[in-house]
This record gives C-alpha cells, structure tokens and sequence, in this order.
C-alpha cells in the first residue's frame, strides 16, 4: 500500500468510527430523552403546578418543589454570579501574570472538579450546625459556590478572546482601565458571559446531594428563607425512591420539568442576545 492510500485509508477510518462515537452518543441521549418524556409527559396536568407535595397514596402536585428551587437557584446566581465575573475579570485584566492568580486558578479548578457533596458538607458545617437547622438559605449558599468556578473559568476565557487592539483603542482614547472593561470589554464579550452563567444556572439547578445537607425538604408550602424548602432535586430524588406509583411519576414530571425549564431559559436567552446584537441579524 502506497504511502497516499495509506493516509486515505487512515482518514476515512477515522471519520468512520467519529462518526460512529457520534451516533452512539446521540443514540443513549436520545433514549435518554424519550424515557423522559415518555414518563414525565404522563403526569402533566394544571395540579402538578397548583398543589402541593401528597402525602404517599395522595393526589397533588409539585407547587412548593418548583417555588423552592426557582428561590434558592435565583438566589444562588446572584451570589455567585456576580462573584465570578468579578474574579474572572480580575484574573483575565488585572492579575494576568500575577502569582496569587495562579493560586486563584488552581483553587478554581479544584472546586470546578469537587464533588457537591463536599460543598454541601462545608455549608453544612458553616451555616446549618451554626444556624442549628436546615434552611433554604444554606442551601442557596451551597448553590452559589457549586456556580462560582463556572462563572470564572467562563468570564475569564472570554474576555481573553477580546482583542487587544480594542483594549489598546479605549486606551489611547484616555479611558481608565475599569472605563474600558465596563465599555468595551464587557460588551465584546456579553453573548460569553451570559452563555457562563447560563452553565452554571443549569449546573446548580439539578444539584441534589448539596441541598440534603442544606436546605432539606419541606411537604408544605414555606417562603421562609430561614426554615427548610422543598425543591424539585431532593423531592425527585425521594419520590424515585419510593415504592409509591403517586411519587415516583411526580418524580418523572419533575425532571421534565428540570430539563424543559433550562432548554427555555437558553433558548430565550440566545433569542434576547439575537436582538441586541446588530451583528446577530441576517
């Protein structure tokens, strides 16, 4: 065999068994997808949204859950989002070749790749013994540092794509560094920064062994940020669980719902980055 055929024939059997990882791959999402769907769409009804959590043997819904989990996820992103962008600015603008940036980066890395659980067990011991109870709170807490590393390692690797001479332009023009991050910089790289925190709002939202430790569960409806809250991790995890046909297909509508929420939340967010974005329109 001559050296060129040789080349080819190395070439189509790489793209044969690419091809053939890809199909493979589509094929379990797609199972994936379908025994969801299949499942959950059985249990779709308004009372899965208006009424509480039953009782085993009980009819009713998942209301509290999904309150629960829209507080303690939106509080979690504007405690940790913020936080992030700010740490990956700093890391991408300010501290570049600093020695505490790279300290900052490991420890980052180290948290990107930690267990949940471990996050949970340290908010645990932080807030809920202190505090002397499970609270939505903690779990919010928790929440927050599992979307921080997300957001940084997002942050700085786009506003590293921005290019230099833009940061040079602003600059020249006399603006001051945070005048050309806050104009400049920032605007280059929106559609990346909020893709991050789009990850991170669909890393945290279907975390459950953190909020075990924190936040606990609650049958009955609570908006008390001090005090246990239901929330659709935890209430799926149990209901799974249980030998009870009520709970368990509450459980397959809750992923659904899990799973619908964030491809709605990216989808709209691409649509509204679309818009403002004069380059985004053909």
């Amino acid at each position: 065999m001559s050296r060129r055929a040789f080349r080819k024939f190395t070439n189509v059997l790489a793209l044969a068994l690419s091809g053939l990882a890809t199909l493979i791959g589509l094929f379990f999402l797609g199972a994936i997808l379908f025994t969801l769907l299949h499942n959950g769409l059985a249990g779709m009804s308004t009372r899965l949204f208006t009424a509480m959590t039953p009782p085993p043997g009980g009819s009713g819904g998942l209301l509290n859950a999904i309150y629960g989990s829209v507080v303690m996820t939106l509080i979690g992103i504007l405690i940790g989002g913020p936080v992030g962008m700010l740490a990956g600015t700093y890391l991408a603008e300010y501290g570049r070749t600093a020695r505490v940036s790279a300290v900052i980066r490991f420890v980052n890395d180290v948290l990107l790749s930690a267990p949940s659980i471990i996050i949970g067990l340290f908010v645990y011991e932080l807030l809920v013994v202190r505090m002397g109870h499970f609270s939505a709170l903690a779990g919010a807490v928790a929440l927050a540092i599992i979307a921080m590393p997300v957001t940084v390692r997002t942050t700085e690797d786009m506003l590293n794509l921005v290019p230099q001479g833009m940061k040079d332009a602003s600059t020249a023009m006399g603006a001051y560094q945070w005048r050309t991050i806050m104009s400049v910089i920032y605007p280059a790289a929106r559609s990346g920064i909020v893709t991050g925190l789009l990850l991170a709002v669909a890393r945290i939202s279907g975390e459950t062994a953190p909020l075990l430790f924190t936040a606990l569960n609650n049958q009955f409806w609570s908006s008390n940020l001090a005090a246990p809250m239901a929330n659709l991790p935890v209430v799926i995890f149990q209901f799974a669980l249980s030998p009870y046909p009520n709970w368990q297909q509450l459980a397959w509508s809750g992923a659904l719902i899990i799973t619908v929420s964030i491809l709605v939340l990216s989808i709209a967010a691409r649509l509204v980055l679309s818009s403002l974005n004069p380059g985004g329109r053909r």
